[in-house]
């Protein structure tokens, strides 16, 4: 199903040192175990008249929390949560990996996301170059 509108990623580069304040409390616990520093999240809403609180997506959660820590990427990671993926060059006699970004990491000095995947109900360990992968079409 298409997105109302474009998807805009980001990194929420909050740490306990920060306080609990820039998170909401109802999922200040989950927020904190996804360990958010390094990571991109999708923008899932904005501030609006009524709210202090954005809204952010990592994989299959959704997380409130206050725009000021969220520094938008204009480096578009190439693939989001949920895209199913192949990987274009598994070494010989293994079988390429093929599963659903649920993991999207930020490198700040190669300005670019590198990949997890869950592959059957599993995350696979390894993680994956954008060159490494490639999108499945249905």
């Amino acid at each position: 199903m298409p997105r109302p509108r474009p998807v805009v990623f980001g990194l929420y580069a909050w740490s306990p040192d920060y306080g609990y304040s820039y998170l909401h409390p109802a999922n200040r616990r989950s927020f904190e175990w996804v360990h958010p520093v390094g990571k991109v999240f999708e923008k899932v809403s904005d501030l609006d008249d009524d709210s202090e609180w954005i809204t952010l997506r990592y994989d299959e959660q959704q997380f409130l929390v206050r725009g000021e820590l969220f520094k938008e990427l204009y480096n578009k990671p190439p693939f989001g949560f949920g895209d199913l993926v192949e990987e274009i060059n598994p070494p010989a006699g293994r079988p390429a990996h093929c599963g659903l970004v649920s993991d999207i990491f930020w490198s700040e000095s190669l300005d670019r996301a590198t990949y997890q995947l869950v592959e059957r109900k599993r995350k696979v360990a390894q993680v994956f170059e954008a060159e490494e992968l490639r999108k499945v079409e249905l």
